[in-house]
């Protein structure tokens, strides 16, 4: 039978890619699918929504995920990865041993942020950190012809942003939280303010003026959002 990407409330994004808003902290996942591999970017906050994107992309796709890469080493983003084994798990250079030295931190800041201590303690003994660190750039072929770039453009929201641009018309570019929509952009203790609006730069470069900028939280936006985000994060932070 066939499952429409809307009945399981995703947006679709162009022909090979879609993305869902997650409850409780509106983070984005997207999902990327080529003819034989398929890479999912971040994976919740918990690890029952680790398992529920699971099964709704294989119910999408009618096979497993391959590939996941992390945005940054946010409890949001990263949790759910434990529900998605044997898929290779991608993230910027430094992001492995920031997530091995830091579970007791994550589960404290999700717990603060309003997660039950049992889902949270649940999530962190779990953890999983990424096997392949993204030093600049790097490409993941998907199959049939789909080749979609991993781009380490941070420090900026974080000291490990990872952006992916998947190429199509439109061009789509998963932002992370280094764009946000739904509110300003959150800039806690590891975030890098002298960076950001450089690394927002990058996401312009890679994506271009016709591209759909997906944003860590919010709704899709355009290359003038992000440029606009960029100048209000230069004057907020006293960046050139």
């Amino acid at each position: 039978m066939h499952v429409s990407w809307e009945e399981f409330g995703w947006e679709r994004l162009g022909h090979s890619a879609g993305r869902r808003r997650l409850p409780v902290w509106d983070a984005t996942v997207a999902l990327v699918a080529g003819q034989d591999g398929a890479l999912l970017y971040d994976t919740g906050s918990t690890l029952r929504e680790g398992v529920e994107l699971r099964t709704q992309a294989e119910a999408l796709l009618g096979r497993r995920v391959t590939h996941i890469a992390l945005s940054h080493p946010h409890f949001d983003h990263v949790l759910g990865t434990s529900a998605f084994s044997g898929a290779a798990v991608h993230g910027a250079v430094g992001t492995a041993d920031l997530l091995a030295r830091s579970a007791e931190e994550l589960r404290a800041d999700a717990v603060r942020h309003g997660m039950s201590a049992a889902d949270a303690t649940a999530a962190t003994d779990a953890l999983v950190a990424p096997r392949h660190q993204v030093s600049g750039e790097s490409t993941l072929d998907l199959g049939g012809g789909l080749q979609v770039l991993l781009a380490n453009v941070g420090p900026g929201h974080s000291g490990h942003d990872l952006a992916v641009l998947v190429p199509g018309s439109p061009v789509v570019v998963l932002c992370g939280d280094l764009v946000e929509e739904s509110g300003e952009p959150q800039a806690g203790p590891d975030a890098v303010p002298s960076h950001w609006p450089a690394a927002l730069d990058r996401l312009l470069e890679l994506g271009g003026e016709d591209a759909l900028y997906v944003p860590g939280h919010g709704a899709v936006v355009d290359a003038a959002f992000v440029r606009a985000q960029r100048d209000r994060l230069a004057a907020r932070f006293g960046v050139s």
